[in-house]
């Protein structure tokens, strides 16, 4: 059964109606590293908030981005700032650095989470993470706003309601395919087949992947025999890197007849967190259940 699910949007609006909203003398400016939290943060603050994404498109490699002259007004004049953290975005960092504020307010997601240097960044595929962003952006802008307590307080209850099925998803894929063996060429997806209980394999080999590095001869041994010899089910490679390593392993994969999903590190325009989640989840389910690779 593919699933599908509505825009966030029509919920956030539908939750919220008939509550007055007052026109916000300056909106709340709010400036996220990566687009999947500036997308959560205009859910839960709506009219009250005008969000920057500094990394918006698919197309800008988070790994390479540099920070231009319009990034660095953008977080000098920001209200609220959001980071993903543990190394991911160092350069907002240093920007933040630079440019003092006192009353800004920077959430870091990473420390939210209680995650340390050294785990998988990637922290938007753990569906614990965006109801937690979520709440903590609801509660900045309580802090800022406080006559507007409730419209947060209902726009964060519809955001919740919106990722039921996202978690009903998750717990379906669970019960069909838990323990199955899957591999990847980055570890992007690796908090999600988590939660699925997938069996990924080649840790190691991803790792070093995602840190630039050249992976041994011994793990390049193992991850092409697992994709020869059919002993994964499944490929996921970061469809925001092309070239090397993973063209190799996706050309690999479809000689060997395996199924094959890109995933990706920024979310796609047109698209909300959610219907860009399930979508994702859609292509797992339908490639582990037999798809074309």
């Amino acid at each position: 059964m593919r699933f599908s699910l509505a825009s966030a949007g029509w919920l956030l609006v539908a939750a919220a109606a008939g509550w007055a909203t007052p026109t916000h003398a300056a909106p709340i400016a709010i400036v996220a590293a990566e687009n999947i939290y500036g997308d959560v943060a205009a859910q839960i603050g709506g009219p009250d908030v005008k969000v920057t994404s500094l990394i918006a498109t698919p197309q800008q490699d988070p790994h390479t981005f540099e920070a231009s002259a319009a990034s660095a007004r953008a977080l000098a004049g920001a209200d609220i700032v959001i980071r993903n953290g543990i190394g991911y975005d160092p350069w907002v960092e240093r920007l933040i650095a630079s440019a003092g504020a006192p009353r800004r307010t920077v959430i870091a997601v990473a420390d939210l989470m209680h995650r340390k240097p050294g785990d998988n960044p990637h922290l938007w595929y753990d569906p614990k993470t965006m109801p937690v962003v979520a709440a903590k952006v609801a509660d900045e802008l309580t802090a800022r706003n406080p006559d507007h307590a409730e419209f947060y307080r209902v726009r964060l209850k519809a955001f919740y309601d919106s990722l039921r099925p996202i978690t009903d998803r998750i717990e379906a894929l669970r019960t069909k395919y838990a323990g199955t063996p899957v591999t990847a060429t980055e570890p992007v997806f690796g908090e999600m087949a988590r939660a699925i209980g997938l069996d990924m394999r080649n840790m190691r080999f991803q790792v070093a992947v995602m840190n630039g590095a050249e992976p041994g001869a011994h793990e390049l041994a193992i991850m092409h025999d697992d994709l020869a010899g059919h002993r994964v089910k499944l490929l996921i490679y970061n469809s925001q890197v092309s070239g090397g390593v993973t063209d190799r392993l996706r050309a690999l994969a479809q000689m060997a007849k395996v199924p094959t999903v890109g995933v990706s590190e920024t979310e796609p325009p047109g698209k909300s967190y959610q219907q860009w989640i399930a979508d994702t989840l859609d292509a797992v389910d339908k490639a582990l259940a037999g798809g074309k690779p």
